[in-house]
């Protein structure tokens, strides 16, 4: 079970007006371990962010959950409380108070207590929200669906398979879409004529 790293990153950001402030940014990101939370950072962030950066700080973080909707950037941190049953049961024990934080993008508190509400509809027991607050995280990295990265592994695959096959001599040939190669391999009878041959 993957759990959540606060990774703190440290660089130089270009701000709006061209000048350049060394800053140093929170993003939450799923990983298995501390190792692997660093090095996730590092794939992400590569592309991303100009130039050098450096991961000054990774911490666990508590979240439960995280809730995205793609028409805000700004992440607020919300937290619920509800009462648990004691275990086993027992006439007269006192009930356990859980707490549990989540993470949601919204335009304004208003707006996270109510996606946080509508994200947490399915859920069958009583609870409330004490806390809501904007959150420093610049962006969360989750662990994305994988598929698309295995139909690029297995095209790979296939083109290296395609290049092997031809520098053995099959049959295999590399044509453009709507080229007149593909044309010319299924007619047996088509015929190129030399005419630079020797003239008898």
């Amino acid at each position: 079970m993957n759990s959540w790293f606060t990774v703190k990153v440290k660089y130089t950001k270009q701000l709006e007006d061209g000048t350049f402030k060394r800053v140093s940014e929170p993003y939450l990101v799923a990983a298995m371990t501390f190792t692997d939370a660093e090095a996730r950072i590092y794939e992400e962030l590569g592309s991303l962010i100009r130039g050098e950066f450096v991961v000054t700080g990774i911490t666990r973080t508590d979240f439960h959950d995280i809730f995205h909707y793609e028409d805000a950037d700004v992440w607020y941190k919300c937290k619920i409380t509800y009462e648990a049953g004691a275990d086993g049961g027992e006439e007269g024990a006192k009930a356990k108070k859980v707490s549990q934080n989540f993470i949601v993008t919204a335009h304004s508190v208003k707006d996270a207590y109510e996606r946080l509400k509508e994200s947490l509809g399915g859920m069958m027991i009583d609870y409330v929200i004490p806390s809501i607050i904007i959150s420093p995280i610049v962006d969360v990295f989750p662990f994305g669906d994988e598929s698309e990265d295995r139909v690029a592994v297995d095209f790979e695959k296939q083109v290296k398979a395609e290049v092997a096959e031809h520098a053995l001599g099959t049959k295999t040939v590399f044509s453009a879409p709507g080229s007149d190669v593909d044309e010319l391999e299924d007619d047996e009878d088509s015929v190129i004529d030399d005419q630079f041959g020797e003239e008898e």
